[in-house]
């Protein structure tokens, strides 16, 4: 008979990653306490990287029913009530909809590199950074290229901003979140006015019914009122019918505001990575930077707080693609080695590699990639005629190819002496422990921590929000995670090494010399 009891104040945080579906229910200490998971895939389909909407909600509901199964096993009953409920998923993209929320396109992604000409017009227009991914980069994009859904348009919102309207029927979207679909104020915690009327007054815009201010979703600060889980969300969410309504939801975010909050990372001069398909820092401000960069995302805290973010699309799809080499290997030699297994051990061989990789050198581009101005994505290896050709070194040169790119976004914040105490790392690069944290402290030279719960990632990050929000608390979201949830857990940091942080820097050097040969792929490198 389990010893551990259901109380109904427990809170839920689902998280829709690019890989993966993650439920975890947490106490009222916040404290994990059961997670169920479902794994999908994007689709590439017209040139548009993107998921379709059945996918969507069988994934949600499949990870609350394993979680739900985890739940019996640990309690001996399923969940019938919750306290609170947060929605999390990949950042901004593209969804538009009508006035009754028929979908009028495609679900683009964060993936996409197809609104250049946007991204570009818009970042001059605001003289603001107006990043490929963003939600207002899109929308501009589909008007230049005169799609006919553009007239339709009366609600404009993200991935996470659905799944929560569809649970609780209000159209709101957690500030950090937001601060990826249109540039925020954060003296208001809202849309900038001034940049609203400057898209509003483009002669493409003008001639469209629709207002910009009246199709974006209202901002929320973390702890905000966005609604309770009603009746038709619950039977969405729990298709046996055994969860009731009334759980209070709070503010929908993206992966990098749960992230953030995973990481205990929303007071200034905190930072932390996010290392999963894709790999991103986000760097709380002390002060604004001197000018803008087209590498650098200009986002915010899910409190509002001016944070620099440099985001970069591929990270460890191209190293779990070898990994699937080295599990085919082992099983051709009838080895029974697991792919975790061989995981780790290739991490622990990179150890072994020369500080530079011996003169060899990857390029994980699975797609576009904004930061070198790459317009689409070819994996690439290379090495020199003199190299150490090692295993160690080749895997090595893997997990430095997966923080190349964020290297190069964060030599800006470098030079603008922007000053981060520590990165906290978290997602796949640092399930195999001390080694990404290794690396990474000598790509970013900067110490890297790793918390207990860096495995439960943005899912436990949007729980803790939900926690959060029904609680009541007086103390800022700084405070609430200093006292109560980071309090006791157990932090592993690891100092950058002087002769790791030169050998990456020699790596780099071949690296950025190589970015020619990955464009020439490009160009070039077709399946036609």
């Amino acid at each position: 008979m389990p010893d551990k009891i259901l109380t109904g104040r427990e809170s839920l945080g689902i998280e829709f990653g690019s890989t993966r579906i993650k439920a975890v229910l947490v106490d009222e200490q916040c404290n994990p306490i059961a997670s169920g998971s479902h794994n999908w895939e994007n689709r590439l389909e017209n040139g548009i990287w993107t998921y379709h909407m059945q996918d969507v909600f069988l994934g949600l509901q499949d990870a609350y029913n394993k979680l739900n199964a985890d739940v019996e096993s640990k309690f001996g009953a399923k969940i019938k009530c919750l306290a609170s409920i947060g929605i999390s998923a990949m950042m901004h993209g593209y969804m538009p909809f009508d006035d009754n929320w028929n979908q009028l396109a495609e679900f683009r992604t964060w993936r996409n590199t197809i609104t250049a000409e946007a991204a570009s017009k818009l970042t001059k227009e605001f003289n603001f950074n107006i990043p490929q991914r963003w939600s207002i980069a899109h929308l501009y994009q589909a008007i230049l290229n005169g799609e006919e859904h553009i007239k339709d348009i009366a609600h404009i919102t993200t991935l996470a901003g659905y799944v929560h309207f569809c649970l609780s029927g209000k159209n709101v979207l957690g500030v950090g979140e937001a601060s990826g679909m249109f540039p925020i104020d954060s003296a208001l915690n809202s849309y900038n006015e001034e940049m609203l009327d400057k898209f509003s007054s483009l002669d493409d815009v003008k001639k469209y019914d629709w207002d910009i201010r009246s199709i974006l979703p209202q901002v929320l600060t973390a702890g905000g009122n966005a609604g309770n889980l009603t009746e038709k969300g619950a039977s969405l969410l729990d298709t046996s019918g055994n969860l009731q309504p009334g759980a209070v939801m709070c503010p929908p975010e993206g992966d990098a505001g749960t992230g953030m909050t995973a990481t205990n990372s929303v007071a200034q001069r905190t930072g932390n990575i996010s290392a999963g398909t894709s790999v991103f820092s986000m760097v709380v401000l002390e002060n604004q930077l001197s000018q803008v960069y087209e590498e650098i995302d200009m986002v915010t805290t899910p409190t509002g707080k001016p944070v620099a973010m440099v985001h970069c699309n591929n990270c460890c799809t191209d190293l779990d693609y070898w990994v699937n080499i080295f599990a085919q290997y082992s099983k051709l030699c009838n080895n029974d080695i697991s792919k975790p297994q061989i995981y780790d051990m290739l991490y622990n061989c990179a150890l072994d590699a020369n500080k530079d990789c011996g003169g060899i050198v990857s390029y994980n581009y699975f797609s576009g990639e904004p930061v070198t101005k790459m317009p689409a994505g070819r994996p690439l290896f290379a090495r020199t005629e003199n190299c150490s050709f090692t295993l160690s070194n080749f895997f090595r040169s893997l997990i430095y190819s997966a923080l190349a790119t964020l290297s190069i976004g964060m030599e800006i914040l470098e030079k603008e002496n922007v000053r981060i105490d520590r990165l906290t790392g978290h997602g796949g690069l640092y399930k195999t422990p001390y080694v990404g944290q290794k690396l990474t402290a000598a790509a970013m030279n900067t110490p890297v921590a790793v918390l207990d719960t860096a495995a439960e990632g943005g899912a436990w990050g949007v729980a803790v929000l939900a926690r959060y929000a029904v609680d009541n608390s007086r103390e800022t979201l700084e405070e609430y995670l200093d006292k109560k949830v980071f309090t006791g857990l157990k932090t592993t940091v690891v100092e950058p090494d002087a002769q790791d942080v030169d050998g990456f820097k020699k790596y780099m050097k071949i690296y950025k010399s190589g970015l020619s040969v990955e464009k020439s792929a490009v160009e070039n490198l077709n399946k036609e």
